[in-house]
């Protein structure tokens, strides 16, 4: 089993699912730790009908938790700037696994300056930690 890695701004896991089924699991698993999905953006449709380049399936997820996003917004008005999370799912170079990979809000949030909502970003990264973690 592959472990959740961290990058220099995400969290990032490569699993043994074809990407439709790995985008079920996502959205499902943001479910349970309390995120909607408030966009999504297709790559490689977009890519395809603006540019006419060919590009592997990748799907860009922007997840709000709305309560933690509340919380974040009463500390910092133009915190909405940062928000919301964005996780991508994309197909691996093997056609039957595909990568997920989070933003890691504690980093995200950092550049603001504002302590006060450092809580907040643990929360949310230990919440899409554990989405990355289940996703198998």
């Amino acid at each position: 089993m592959t472990t959740v890695a961290t990058t220099a701004y995400g969290l990032k896991r490569e699993v043994d699912l074809a990407y439709e089924d790995t985008v079920a699991r996502v959205r499902n698993e943001l479910g349970t730790e309390g995120f909607g999905v408030l966009t999504e953006i297709d790559v490689r449709d977009t890519l395809k009908q603006k540019i006419d380049v060919d590009f592997r399936p990748y799907l860009i997820i922007g997840a709000c938790n709305p309560p933690l996003a509340h919380q974040a917004l009463s500390n910092d008005t133009d915190i909405g700037l940062l928000l919301p999370c964005n996780l991508v799912v994309y197909q691996a170079e093997q056609p039957d696994r595909s990568v997920v990979a989070a933003i890691d809000p504690v980093t995200q949030l950092s550049i603001a300056g504002n302590d006060d909502l450092g809580p907040i970003a643990n929360d949310v990264k230990a919440r899409l930690t554990r989405v990355l973690e289940r996703i198998a």
